[in-house]
This record gives C-alpha cells, sequence and structure tokens, in this order.
C-alpha cells in the first residue's frame, strides 16, 4: 500500500507540474494571482503537530523565477508585519522556519468515493438525486475541497463520504478508505459542523479537556497532554484560557477562534481524517487566511483533510491540492486546482488575470446569476461587460461537465482510483472511547461548573425567588392564625407556589443550550441520552435544592407558619419536588422547539393553564369534567403540591368556634380548598411530584433516543422540497 500511495504521488505530482504552465491564461504570473504560484510539493515537508505559522513574526516576500513547467517560490523572514497578508503579494505561506522541530506525524487515510449517488424521500420514493454519480479521492497530507454555489450538494457530499447520512437521504456507491470498502470506526476521523456549537461559560482549554474526557478512554493526565497539543495545532494558545462567551470584563471570542476551537475539539482523538463542513463560514479574509494556513499545516502532519466550501480568496485558494465542483448534484471537475483553471479555458471560460480562480468558477456554474443578468441588462461597468461568461448557465454547467468527462481529468482520476482501490490497505481501528459511568460523571461536573458561571441559570433565578418570596411573605405578614385567616393563608400558598413554577421560565435558554451542546455531542458519539439526562438530573440537584430551600425559608416565617421542623422540611421537600418536575417538563419544551421565544411561551400557557386548575378559583370537584377536570388537573404540579402543603400545615389543628365549640383545620380548609383529612395523604401528593419529574424524564428519553425531532425535521424537509417541485 505505501508503494502504491508513492506512487500515485509522484503521478499526481507530475499531474500538477505539466498543468501549471497552461494555468494562466497569458503564460506567465501576473502580480496577485497567486493561485498559480505554488510549487509542487511545497508544503509537503515534516511540519511539527504543536508548532503553527507565526505571523507576527514573518513576513513573506516572493521572489518569482519562472522557468520550465513550475514556478519557484522563495521566502525569507523580515521585519513583523502582517501588512502583506490581504495585499497582492502573498503567495502560499511556507513552514521552513519551523522544519527542525521534531514532527508528530499523524498516520493519514486514502479515501476514494466510487459512482456516489444520494438521493432524498419525496412523495414515499427516493427520486430527487442530491449528489449525482460523483468519483474522486483524497490522499494523506493534503487538502481536498468540495466546492460548489448554494444547494450544489457540497454538505451532502461531505457526509456522504465520512457516513454520517440520515433520515430522508439515501447512499448509493462505495466508499474505500485505504482500499477497504467499510466505515470509518470510531475515533479514527473527526467531523466539524458548519456552525460552532460551543459552550460559552468555559474556558479553551476547559472545552477542549472536557471533550477529551468524554472521547478518550485512558487517564486524566494522559488528556491533558491531548489537549495541550490540540491548543498549539490549532494556535489558540494567546486564548486558551479565556471564556468562549466572554463577561462583562471580556469580549467573546472572534468568529475565527471559535471556529479554531471547534476544529481542535476533533483533533483531541488525532483523527486520521477530518470532515469540516465550510470550514469559514463567517469568518472574514485575514481569519479565513490564518485558519487554512493552520489547517494546510495541520495537513503536512499526515492528516488527511475533506472540507466543503463556498467561495474562497485567491491566497486560500492557492492552499487547496485537490478540488471538486459541484453544481446541482454534478461533478464538473476533479483533480489538481491548477489543472482546474486550464479546464475551464479548454471549455471555453478562461479565467481573467484581475479575478480570483473561485469567484470565476462560480460565476459560470451558479444559476442565480441569471437572474442577477437578467436584471442588469444594460449595466456595463469600465471594463465592459457586467460578466465574463457569455453564456445561459444551464448551457455552462452542461459545457463544463461533458468536457470533464471527455478530458484527460477524468481518465487521470480513473487511473488513480484504480489505483489507490486494487490493493487492500491497513484498516483504520477505534481508539475506543470513555466508559458510561466516566461520561457521566464528566458531564455532572462539566453541568455543575456552566450552572455556577452561567448567570442567567441560577444566580438571576436565585434573586428572582429571593425576591418573590419576601414580596409574598411581606403581603401575607401577620396574618394570624384565627380561623378568619385560613383562606389568607390557602391564597398565600398558591400565590407563592404558582410564581415559584411561573419564575421557572428564566432558565428556559440555558435549557436551549444543553440540548444543542448535547445534540452536537450526540451527533459525534461523545454523549448519548440516558448519560447526558443522568448529568443533567445530578448536577441541577444542588442547584434546586439551594434555590428552594433560601426561597422557602423567607416565605415560611413571614407568613408565620407552624413552628415545626419536620413541617419545614416537608415544605422544602414539596417545593423542590416541583422545580425537579417542572425542569423536566422545561428541558421537553425546550428540546421540541429550540428557540427562547417559542419556550417562553408555550411555558407560560402551560403554568397559567395549571393554576386554573389546581382548584384554587373552583373546587377540584366542581370543574367540568370534559378536559378541565380530565385529564388537566392531574397534569398539573399545582394541584399536588398545594393540596400537600396545606395538608402538612392543617391536619392536626383545630380552631375554635365560640367558647364550646372547635372545627377540625381540614374543615376549616375544605371551605376553600379540597384536601384529605388522612395524614399519609400529603406523602402521597409528594410522591405524585416525584413521579412526575421521573415520568417527564423518561418521555425526554424517549424524544431524545429516538430523535423524535429530527425526524419532524426531515419530514418538514421532505414536505418543503416537494413544494418547491411543484411550485418551480
Amino acid at each position: 500500500m505505501n508503494d502504491t500511495m508513492d506512487e500515485i504521488q509522484a503521478y499526481s505530482e507530475n499531474y500538477r507540474s505539466s498543468s501549471s504552465s497552461a494555468s494562466s491564461p497569458t503564460g506567465r504570473a501576473p502580480g496577485g494571482a497567486f493561485f498559480y504560484l505554488r510549487k509542487p510539493g511545497m508544503l509537503r515537508q515534516t511540519i511539527s503537530f504543536e508548532d503553527s505559522p507565526e505571523w507576527d513574526d514573518t513576513e513573506i516576500d516572493a521572489q518569482l523565477d519562472v522557468g520550465g513547467d513550475s514556478i519557484h517560490v522563495a521566502t525569507t523572514t523580515v521585519s513583523p508585519s502582517l501588512s502583506k497578508v490581504n495585499s497582492g503579494s502573498l503567495p502560499s505561506p511556507s513552514f521552513a522556519e519551523v522544519s527542525s522541530v521534531p514532527a508528530r506525524k499523524v498516520a493519514g487515510a486514502s479515501i476514494v468515493w466510487k459512482d456516489l449517488t444520494v438521493t432524498v424521500k419525496e412523495k414515499g420514493k427516493y427520486a430527487d438525486k442530491v449528489v449525482k454519480s460523483s468519483n474522486g479521492y483524497a490522499l494523506p497530507g493534503t487538502l481536498t475541497v468540495i466546492m460548489g454555489p448554494a444547494r450544489s450538494g457540497k454538505s451532502t457530499l461531505l457526509k456522504a463520504i465520512a457516513g454520517r447520512l440520515h433520515g430522508p437521504a439515501r447512499m448509493y456507491g462505495e466508499v474505500f478508505v485505504n482500499g477497504v470498502k467499510t466505515l470509518m470506526p470510531y475515533g479514527s476521523y473527526g467531523f466539524v459542523d458548519r456552525h460552532d456549537v460551543l459552550i460559552e461559560s468555559l474556558t479553551v482549554r476547559e472545552m477542549l479537556y472536557y471533550s477529551a474526557l468524554l472521547q478518550l478512554p485512558g487517564f486524566f493526565s494522559q488528556k491533558k497532554s491531548v489537549v495541550e497539543d490540540a491548543i498549539v495545532a490549532m494556535s489558540l494558545g494567546d486564548y486558551a484560557d479565556k471564556l468562549i462567551g466572554g463577561h462583562c470584563c471580556m469580549k467573546s471570542l472572534p468568529n475565527g477562534e471559535r471556529r479554531r476551537v471547534s476544529i481542535a475539539r476533533e483533533l483531541v482523538t488525532r483523527p486520521h481524517v477530518l470532515f469540516i463542513d465550510e470550514p469559514l463560514y463567517h469568518l472574514d479574509s485575514v481569519s479565513a487566511l490564518l485558519l487554512m494556513v493552520t489547517l494546510k499545516k495541520l495537513a503536512s502532519t499526515g492528516c488527511t483533510l475533506i472540507f466543503t466550501m463556498y467561495q474562497s480568496s485567491t491566497e486560500v485558494f492557492g492552499l487547496f491540492d485537490r478540488i471538486c465542483l459541484l453544481s446541482n448534484g454534478n461533478t464538473l471537475f476533479f483533480g489538481e486546482t491548477l489543472a482546474c483553471l486550464q479546464h475551464f479555458s479548454n471549455a471555453g471560460f478562461p479565467c481573467p488575470i484581475m479575478q480570483s480562480p473561485s469567484d470565476h468558477f462560480l460565476r459560470a456554474i451558479n444559476t442565480d446569476f441569471d437572474r442577477i443578468i437578467a436584471m442588469c441588462k444594460n449595466l456595463q461597468d469600465d471594463h465592459g461587460d457586467f460578466s465574463s461568461v457569455n453564456m445561459d448557465t444551464a448551457v455552462a454547467i452542461r459545457t463544463l461537465e461533458a468536457t470533464f468527462k471527455s478530458s484527460s481529468d477524468a481518465a487521470t482520476v480513473e487511473t488513480i482510483i484504480s489505483k489507490l482501490t486494487e490493493k487492500e490497505g491497513p484498516r483504520l481501528k477505534s481508539k475506543g472511547r470513555a466508559g458510561d459511568a466516566t461520561r457521566v460523571a464528566v458531564l455532572t461536573w462539566r453541568s455543575l461548573l456552566i450552572m455556577s458561571r452561567e448567570w442567567a441559570y441560577f444566580w438571576i433565578r436565585l434573586v428572582l425567588y429571593m425576591l418573590l418570596a419576601l414580596s409574598v411573605g411581606t403581603i401575607f405578614i401577620n396574618i394570624g392564625h384565627s380561623l378568619s385567616s385560613v383562606m389568607v393563608r390557602v391564597a398565600a400558598i398558591f400565590v407563592f407556589v404558582s410564581f415559584v413554577l411561573l419564575l421557572s421560565v428564566s432558565g428556559v435558554p440555558a435549557h436551549i443550550d444543553e440540548i444543542k451542546i448535547y445534540t452536537h455531542e450526540e451527533s459525534n458519539q461523545h454523549s448519548g441520552a440516558a448519560v447526558f439526562l443522568l448529568g443533567q438530573l445530578l448536577s441541577s440537584i444542588p442547584f434546586l435544592f439551594l434555590i428552594s430551600i433560601s426561597s422557602t425559608l423567607v416565605f415560611y416565617f413571614l407568613v408565620g407558619l407552624r413552628d415545626e421542623f419536620s413541617l419545614l422540611m416537608y415544605f422544602v421537600l414539596n417545593i423542590f419536588m416541583c422545580l425537579l418536575a417542572n425542569e423536566a417538563l422545561m428541558m421537553i419544551v425546550a428540546y421540541i422547539w429550540l428557540e427562547t421565544f417559542k419556550c417562553t411561551v408555550t411555558l407560560i400557557f402551560l403554568q397559567v393553564m395549571m393554576m386554573l386548575v389546581a382548584g384554587y378559583f373552583r373546587i377540584r370537584v366542581g370543574l367540568p369534567e370534559p378536559v378541565w377536570k380530565y385529564p388537566l388537573s392531574y397534569f398539573a404540579f399545582h394541584t399536588y403540591s398545594i393540596q400537600g402543603l396545606l395538608e402538612n400545615e392543617y391536619i392536626g389543628t383545630s380552631f375554635a368556634v365560640g367558647q364550646v365549640r372547635a372545627i377540625s383545620g381540614v374543615q376549616a380548609v375544605r371551605g376553600s380548598y379540597q384536601i384529605s383529612s388522612s395524614t399519609n395523604s400529603k406523602w402521597a401528593n409528594l410522591l405524585v411530584l416525584f413521579l412526575m419529574a421521573v415520568g417527564y424524564r423518561i418521555l425526554l428519553f424517549v424524544l431524545l433516543r429516538f430523535s423524535i425531532r429530527k425526524r419532524i425535521t426531515q419530514c418538514n424537509f421532505c414536505w418543503y422540497t416537494m413544494y418547491n417541485r411543484t411550485a418551480k
């Protein structure tokens, strides 16, 4: 397999070299057009995994030596400057200055996909082809980019190669890893999503450390060294101890560094292959260039990198080794980046000297430009026509596709694919993962740390609960213990319980963040539904208990309830069980909507409905049986909480009526609220609250375990696709 790889590497180098002279329409290198300035194999030297390009200390000066079939670029180290990063004098950076550092090589893997087709389910059938018969390969130590306009199938192809297609998508064709038709095992590859899902209240080092604890087996000390390697590899040393989301005295991490953290999180397993969906998403030109240079250095350690990209600058384009160009699922070109320019020239679309290659490619194959041209028919700039491609986009796409299929580039791809798949190489092995008990402990400790730092999750809620208890307590202060005070005390308990549950809505944003983090970690197999729920439950218990006991102590003594320790502790446990059950309900709503506004409105509506059927405004036996009594009153937390608290306060008490007769506390309360006279009924109500807390979490486990929300989203996607096709 190694001999085959060497042969393919040499073949690829010769192919690239023979393409370079034809890459420029004029046959020479104009200043600023650095997509063909890179000498073949220039960045293939040994680079340390730990070292990163020091942009503050290096200025790159291009000296062009045009001779033969290649262009040589020399670099010199001069005074500190960043001024030329965006100027027209920056070729692909060289890293000769760090070549003396001992390298930590990564055993990459060759990836081949043959006749790969992805279809989407529509009207019960898999009919709509998102990717159509794509062929390509990626080699260790190289950057392979999948480029194309929006909705061209870039992300779908990337997920298909990585084996991460779900739901309505189905893949046909073959994917080979080191010549073996197999899926990549856990830990052998990393996948970085387009959107960064990070924990704002953790530092960069903590984020990576907890990620390593969740992913890797072994001792904690071993994982620390892996984290430090990932930090240095992604040039995050200056940000390692800064909070990702910042705080009142510090700004949050810039988008470029956030993207680096997302990539570094996948590097802790030292993967053989790294897939990245849109690595430059939402990045400015400087951040994009710095990130791509870092990825180029990472590839030089041996790792195989495959990623998607919508568009790139000229300097970034010069860092790519191989490009797969898609439009509407069709492969318009696959091969060396230099040869892509020649391919467009052969098809009749030469790239203008002063235009970025990626801009030119996308202009030629993006159908959205037809609408722009139609709106700007009479618009001309100082250099002539508005567009450099004087042809309908659909015609251009067909021309490029036909030209590629009949070209030597396509034959070269087939030859290399044949060589990569004719012999089986070493199979990738799973590096193991942390045990469930370890992951529960890690998630619990991480959640405790997050809650202690997240002011919106705990501290603001604690302040609000204390203010609520103080307000209600002072309103109902000194109401006495006479028969006439019973109705007032019932009202005080009802108001306190109702608003305690209503105020819990303030924790919605934190729960949404928890669900998003879980969804991301579950997709990468870092976590699971049971592990996540156990960790979240164990971490929330101390905070909910602290809220319960602090607010109860203020309210209990201000209102003047019975001064007995056992009764006080029951009151605390009752409020704690209410909050525990309510937290589970909030998690369910947060999982369903994943939007703060929708979750807040839904929870307020549910709380108000439960307040109405709790038996205070109308005694429970008097509620209309359809809907209100059955089943709503039986699903309301308030019903069992208030009933248990009143039984706790009034069972065993009596009130004098005149000088001779007395009535029990239960009889006195029944005039305004229905309670039982049994001494065990308050514990039955507490048990119901506990079962509710367990039941809602079981329901949440089912939703998470079977990815109900994802299935609903997939159904909506299918409906949206059918609607669009019908409209067209």
